[in-house]
C-alpha cells in the first residue's frame, strides 16, 4: 500500500488565509491541490506549479480504521 499524502495551505501562507488540506494518494492529492490552487488562488496550472505543490507534499499520519 502507497503512502498516503497531505497537502495543507496552512503550510504555505496567502492572503485568504485558506485553511483547506487535502488528502490521498500523491497524484489525487496533486490533481486536487493544483485544481484549488488555480481556482481559489489565481495560481496558473503548469509543471512548475504542479513541482511546488509536490515540495509541500507531507507524508499523511497513519490511523486506525
Amino acid at each position: 500500500m502507497s503512502q498516503r499524502k497531505v497537502l495543507d495551505c496552512r503550510s504555505h501562507p496567502s492572503d485568504r488565509g485558506c485553511t483547506l488540506s487535502i488528502e490521498g494518494k500523491e497524484e489525487e492529492v496533486l490533481d486536487a491541490g493544483t485544481l484549488h490552487a488555480i481556482t481559489a488562488h489565481g495560481h496558473t496550472d503548469g509543471p512548475e506549479l504542479r513541482e511546488q505543490l509536490r515540495a509541500l507534499l507531507k507524508d499523511a499520519e497513519l490511523t486506525d480504521s
